[in-house]
């Protein structure tokens, strides 16, 4: 039991814990019979991109995540498989009536990697390290911490809000109490986030973890971040090869929790799709995450095990209001209207995907039925144009060509199709590739230099405010919307209804004005994203949030 909690969205089913298994180049230095799973050896992955850096708060994407996931743990997370929270490094935890003061119960005998004690005193220099922030460098790229927790002590970034946190308290090792200004929806959801990791604070200090700079459009993180990232997970680091473009991770004996049964774990970076199922086919990587929708067949036909996860996602096409024209509603519904979303989900989309009409999948708490749907009509499209005066738009459309995400398998096909439905409607549109990292996110989410972007979501944790909340509950540079007052308004009072009904009407009707009235972004699809691994792995367990941790995994010899 997690003692007294707040009920929070309806639960998304929980997914199989499926065993799969993994291909030929790892070396078992333990004994064994031929043909079983064994202990040891190493395991191979390739990553569809390059990390940004290994301090978890400062990031908020997979391919970062993905190595974070396996060196550090949150206090609550996620039973494998599903989206239903259970103990991570707190064992229990409870709030009070008020939903605002939230006592966890530590797990005893923890160490980080650098054998200083986990403990409650640690929990809350985390806590107070994330609040007492100092940098807009710092704080922008701060991006799930002030979604959650609205600002900091002191704000100098852009879009920082008032801050709900209020202190931390140690009462003894095993006891942190954290109290919070007012009630938050997002919780205890979002103390799952990987962003909200516990580090080590004796490594933070050592490695001047704070320490975030900025040179025109780049940032430079420090030691910690990039050489020294120190957690309590499974795995340690070993090291980031850039020129190789290979992370290595170590398997760490002293775990708490079940402990890794590979020796090495190395995340290879092959940001090329047909490169990555080629390396699967030659048995260099053991597994890929999101294969082509067309390759899966192929896939599992060649004996490879290929596993869909839920759609528990989202692709959108962004609109940023910093741009005049796009202030205008009536050219923001023209471009919904101009896409055939239907066609793209039937010719690019993964199986199973299906065109999304709100910003958040039907499974979450305060989906809305009745909102104003989109279908495709150029027609229409050009006739609000001519009434906006906008007949000559010319936009420049941001995407990255060289990731696979989970809502998004190959961004230049997709961006070609969007581009082509807007450009046979009058709009002139330049497309703007960027690298992911040090590129496209930096371009979209902090300096906010597009007109249109796509990129998506997947949940975290069951709850609208996950979604929605997220994207639009404050001023973002990725949207432009700073003076959409209403619906920062609207959707605070959503997250901060606390009786169930009153939530689920609250964010109904935010779903509803997002459609109708606001419309920052357009919705595209919901697509289950698929993980592929050779016939020789073991253990490894499929996350509809594409939270998988590779501790369980094994290789046959």
């Amino acid at each position: 039991m997690q003692g007294r909690r707040l009920r929070t969205a309806v639960a998304i089913a929980a997914v199989t814990a499926l065993a799969v298994g993994a291909a030929g180049c790892a070396e078992s230095e333990r004994d064994g019979d031929s043909g079983e799973a064994k202990t040891g050896g190493t395991f191979i992955f390739a990553g569809a991109g390059d990390p940004k850096n290994f301090d978890p708060i400062f990031n908020d994407d997979g391919e970062s995540f993905r190595p974070i996931r396996q060196m550090f743990d949150t206090l609550v997370t996620h039973k494998p498989g599903t989206a239903e929270l259970t103990g991570g490094l707190a064992e229990s935890w409870e709030h009070d009536e008020s939903g605002k003061v939230w006592t966890f119960k530590l797990r005893q005998g923890v160490k980080f990697h650098d054998g200083t004690p986990f403990n409650a005193a640690a929990v809350c220099y985390n806590f107070d390290r994330w609040y007492n922030m100092k940098g807009a460098a710092a704080q922008a790229n701060m991006i799930y911490y002030m979604d959650t927790f609205g600002g900091f002590a002191k704000n100098e970034a852009d879009g920082a809000g008032e801050s709900i946190y209020n202190k931390c308290e140690a009462k003894d090792d095993g006891t942190a109490v954290l109290t919070l200004n007012k009630y938050k929806g997002a919780f205890p959801g979002a103390f799952a986030l990987t962003s909200l990791s516990i580090a080590s604070p004796e490594a933070l200090k050592k490695y001047d973890a704070d320490t975030v700079t900025q040179n025109g459009d780049s940032f430079a993180y420090s030691a910690f971040a990039n050489e020294h990232p120190v957690g309590t997970g499974p795995f340690t680091f070993g090291g980031w090869d850039k020129a190789k473009g290979e992370i290595t991770l170590n398997r760490n004996p002293d775990y708490w929790g079940d402990k890794a049964k590979v020796d090495k774990l190395i995340i290879k970076i092959i940001k090329d799709e047909n490169t990555r199922k080629q390396e699967l086919r030659a048995g260099t990587v053991h597994g890929i995450d999101f294969p082509a929708p067309a390759d899966r067949k192929a896939l599992a036909d060649e004996g490879f095990q290929v596993i869909d996860r839920p759609a528990f996602n989202i692709l959108y096409l962004g609109i940023n209001q910093k741009n005049p024209k796009l202030k205008d509603l009536r050219v923001r519904q023209a471009i919904a209207y101009a896409l055939n979303r239907q066609q793209l989900v039937q010719t690019k989309g993964p199986g199973g995907a299906k065109v999304a009409d709100e910003l958040m999948p039907d499974t979450v708490l305060g989906y809305a039925p009745d909102v104003q749907k989109y279908e495709y009509n150029p027609e229409k499209a050009k006739q609000l144009l001519k009434e906006a005066g906008a007949e000559n738009l010319t936009l420049n459309f941001y995407y990255p060509p060289d990731v696979t995400r989970p809502y998004m398998p190959n961004p230049q096909e997709i961006f070609t199709i969007l581009a082509n439905d807007l450009q046979a409607v009058g709009i002139k549109v330049n497309g703007v590739p960027r690298p992911w990292n040090g590129g496209f996110k930096d371009d979209v989410q902090t300096f906010g230099k597009h007109d249109l972007h796509i990129l998506g979501w997947t949940g975290d944790y069951n709850d609208p405010g996950n979604f929605v909340g997220t994207f639009f509950g404050r001023a973002k540079a990725e949207f432009g919307d700073q003076a959409m007052t209403d619906m920062f308004d609207a959707i605070t009072k959503a997250d901060g209804t606390v009786d169930e009904a009153g939530k689920k009407a609250a964010w109904e009707q935010v779903n509803r004005d997002l459609a109708s009235k606001w419309l920052p972004a357009v919705p595209v699809w919901h697509a289950p994203p698929a993980i592929v691994v050779t016939k020789d792995v073991e253990g490894l367990v499929a996350s509809p949030l594409t939270d998988e941790r590779f501790n369980t995994v094994s290789v046959k010899q």
